[in-house]
């Protein structure tokens, strides 16, 4: 298995496509993305009186007053978990859905270099959540969650790596910034508080099951890749006949956890930085993709134009002029010849002109022709 323990990069010919963010960035990053505590916090109790108060929309007033308790701790407890993350991760999932990469993806604007690291970035995280999920199926908080037939990535990611990158991928995948943050939370809530792993779990698959299902055929079409399933089968769930239904079993057996309001919270907070995580990699694979198109738009450029701005010659109507110093490349006769390849080996016609006439007797010499002719001139005008 290919750990994912250091910042690495993927390294293609001419660059290297991950981009480490900087301590600054993550700030501003994180600034942007994450909902604050207090919104996260009053998203949950707000979620959970809601779903208090419609219990008791079939009560009349006494029996309201018998069977609820004024106390704000009351009412929150009773809210379902399945809700509290939905409504306390709102924001962070509209955030995510807007990213640049993933607007794109659904566009299908990407190309399979930048695919294959999307592909990459799962391995590793998911590799991570289910070795977590595995350390931790018999524990309380998470074990009513335990799908590893119907749910697990990690065999379908190993089968699209393979695809993509070839028999001797492990080689080739290495982890990016981004992601080596994801997989180190992920372990350090599965060795900690293995009921945050609810959270992770919960931001992975759900999506998967839903939206996950677009991405697969978006990335069929756009990559042409076989309908047969090569390289996205990630996106198969072979062991699901219905996600719809399969959705509404894991909510209920999320709902059915033992948990107090300060664990739930715990856990829509942990949502919330999951799906961070995901943003920033996102954001990741989307600086990849600009370097992607800006190399592939080089690529097709004439030579001239690829050079540093510093280093181009002087144009006119977007052909090479001369400026009198006798390069060759900046000779009228180069933009003409430069296909032809007609210049290798011989030097600017006009460089080595401006040469002879710096010699003082040749100047003597053009001096007296230019009076000779001008002589001749005036005697034949007479």
């Amino acid at each position: 298995m290919v750990a994912c323990q250091a910042p690495l990069s993927v390294g293609f010919p001419r660059h290297e496509y991950w981009i480490s963010f900087s301590r600054g960035q993550q700030e501003q990053h994180t600034n942007r993305f994450v909902p604050s505590q207090e919104y996260r916090t009053r998203g949950v109790r707000a979620a959970a009186m809601s779903a208090e108060l419609e219990a008791s929309e079939g009560l009349d007033e006494p029996e309201r007053r018998i069977s609820g308790a004024p106390e704000e701790e009351n009412h929150t407890s009773m809210a379902d978990l399945s809700e509290l993350l939905k409504e306390g991760t709102k924001e962070s999932h509209d955030r995510a859905e807007n990213t640049q990469f993933v607007k794109d993806f659904l566009k299908g604007n990407i190309r399979k270099e930048l695919f294959k690291l999307a592909t990459t970035a799962l391995y590793f995280t998911y590799s991570a959540l289910e070795e977590e999920i595995d350390r931790n199926k018999d524990h309380p908080a998470f074990a009513p969650l335990y799908f590893p037939m119907e749910l697990h990535r990690k065999k379908a990611l190993i089968r699209d790596m393979e695809y993509l990158y070839g028999e001797h991928w492990e080689e080739q995948a290495q982890c990016s910034e981004a992601t080596r943050k994801y997989v180190e939370r992920i372990h350090e809530v599965g060795q900690n508080e293995p009921e945050l792993l609810v959270a992770h779990a919960y931001t992975r698959y759900m999506g998967d099951l839903s939206g996950g299902q677009v991405l697969k055929k978006v990335a069929q079409r756009a990559l042409k890749l076989p309908s047969t399933g090569e390289g996205t089968q990630f996106y198969l769930f072979e062991n699901v006949d219905n996600a719809q239904q399969f959705k509404q079993l894991y909510r209920a057996r999320m709902n059915a956890l033992d948990l107090n309001l300060e664990t739930k919270e715990k856990i829509v907070e942990e949502a919330n930085k999951a799906f961070e995580f995901n943003m920033q990699v996102f954001n990741e694979l989307d600086q990849a993709g600009s370097l992607l198109a800006k190399e592939t738009l080089e690529d097709g450029l004439p030579a001239h134009d690829r050079l540093p701005a510093h280093s181009r010659l002087p144009t006119q109507d977007g052909l090479p002029v001369h400026d009198g110093k006798g390069d060759l490349r900046k000779c009228p006769y180069y933009a003409a010849q430069l296909d032809k390849g007609a210049l290798e080996g011989s030097s600017c016609p006009f460089g080595a002109a401006l040469a002879v006439l710096r010699r003082p007797g040749l100047q003597f010499l053009l001096a007296a022709s230019v009076a000779l002719a001008a002589g001749l001139l005036a005697w034949y005008s007479m």
